[in-house]
């Protein structure tokens, strides 16, 4: 929000001159009004393994986060760029691995991943589009760029809640909300589902889409059904499908009804006891049968999770570099890969001051963050990076970002990263929003909301009133 010599920059001048009109009481009644909508509409996430109670409100920060078309434009751009490469790669692998061949990617670690699904080998996915709904999260750089910290291709959560922000945020701030041209992020359920729908428009006019969700005690089931209401498609649990003759059924009080595509939310190991894990009883026995015999589609398509490893993140730049001929856009964070004796040795030497990630953990799990870790943690994680150093990869300590919240009557500084949500089909969409993950806690790095961080509406300007209606 503001500079370095202290000045307020341009595009949060709005929002500043309203706050300073603002007493401190306002300011938290709006803080409660915005709380109430979130108890009232039912928003929670699941914290697993928290003491008190494992559902909760997610916390909500009353100040949105502002970024500027002519910066958004470049976000755009990268996203697209960066998805279009990585659907590449993915086709590439589960088809003539030809990638793997010219050795820009180590074979080892592609077919090796616990992410890789041999099962995928050769099968058709429409329009070559694997990964339909991508999370990528972006940090701010210390010269004001934005690189790309991970990619999340398997089942990316969040949108729900990037969605929710706006609807809070047009309540607390209206007056500032209309005069600052901000791109609107309503239609993402329609787009969803045209996204969808698109993948099987070559062989059904109207195709059948539902949300298969693992049910009420996940951590994102709120977001399932949110998304599910607001496109107009059934929630299903996986008891809720049947497969006859490879074709997929739904349970219905009327009957049989035929499914086109399944919106998972449901990860690989889970959709199908007879592929996968045996002991599931989450998925469909012989859903991937039927997707194999290409009567139904699968979305994100099984399989997508090796192309966000956290190791072959390390890679895409060159992915890029390969298929589109193009420097990346957006850059990554320098990595380094404890698979290599070099890379390892100096992970080793530096614990103290890297951030050390399992390759294919998310949502906060698996990590050491070196610089707030005892001695003992990194000593813990030292004998695990020598006993799988594949498994590891580490990257700097990185001083995120910080925007203005609301903390206890009084704006201070938090540390924020940027989680826009990309959809791919016939085309690749770029959502006009994003979930900004804040972490709540003075001095800490943590945003994901599994490990109590919290969210903000993200505010995209548009660069005139007609594109931010548009």
């Amino acid at each position: 929000m503001l500079t370095l010599a202290g000045e307020v920059r341009s595009h949060y001048a709005g929002l500043n001159e309203r706050i300073a009109t603002l007493a401190s009481e306002d300011m938290a009644e709006r803080q409660r009004t915005l709380e109430r909508f979130f108890l009232l509409q039912g928003i929670t996430f699941t914290v697993y393994g928290a003491e008190s109670s494992t559902e909760r409100i997610i916390p909500t920060d009353l100040l949105p986060r502002i970024i500027p078309a002519e910066e958004w434009a470049t976000i755009e751009k990268g996203l697209t760029q960066r998805l279009r490469a990585l659907n590449m790669f993915l086709a590439d692998i589960y088809g003539e691995q030809q990638i793997l061949m010219d050795g820009v990617v180590p074979r080892d670690l592609v077919l090796m991943a616990p992410s890789y699904r041999r099962e995928m080998q050769n099968l058709y996915v429409p329009h070559q589009a694997y990964a339909n709904v991508c999370g990528s999260d972006l940090i701010r750089q210390p010269d004001g760029a934005f690189a790309v910290l991970e990619d999340n291709l398997r089942v990316p959560s969040g949108v729900s809640y990037m969605l929710a922000n706006r609807e809070a945020s047009k309540r607390t701030f209206p007056g500032t909300f209309r005069a600052s041209n901000v791109r609107a992020v309503d239609r993402y359920p329609d787009l969803l589902l045209s996204t969808l729908k698109g993948m099987a428009a070559d062989w059904r006019p109207n195709p059948q889409v539902v949300v298969l969700t693992p049910g009420v005690y996940n951590s994102a089931y709120y977001e399932h059904a949110y998304l599910a209401r607001l496109m107009g498609a059934p929630l299903v649990e996986g008891r809720d499908l049947v497969v006859h003759d490879n074709m997929v059924y739904m349970r219905t009080t009327t009957g049989l009804r035929r499914i086109d595509v399944i919106y998972r939310r449901v990860d690989d190991d889970f959709i199908d006891p007879l592929t996968f894990r045996r002991d599931s009883g989450l998925g469909v026995a012989g859903l991937f049968n039927a997707y194999r015999a290409g009567n139904v589609v699968i979305c994100n398509a099984p399989g997508t999770g090796v192309a966000d490893d956290k190791a072959v993140y390390a890679y895409v730049p060159e992915i890029i570099k390969y298929y589109l001929g193009e420097d990346a856009i957006l850059p990554n964070i320098e990595t380094f890969l404890c698979r290599e004796p070099a890379q390892l040795s100096h992970v080793l030497a530096n614990l103290d001051k890297l951030v050390v990630k399992a390759v294919g953990a998310s949502g906060g799990y698996g990590m050491l963050i070196g610089p707030h870790a005892s001695a003992k943690e990194r000593s813990e994680f030292a004998d695990a990076l020598r006993a799988d150093p594949c498994n590891y990869i580490a990257q700097p300590t990185i001083q995120l970002s910080t925007a203005p919240c609301l903390i206890d009557g009084e704006i201070d500084p938090r540390h924020v990263d940027l989680r826009p949500f990309i959809l791919s089909g016939e085309k690749i969409t770029v959502t006009p929003g994003a979930l900004t993950r804040v972490a709540l806690k003075k001095g800490s790095l943590v945003v994901n909301s599994s490990q109590g961080g919290g969210s903000k509406d993200t505010w995209i300007l548009a660069a005139d009133a007609e594109e931010a209606q548009s």
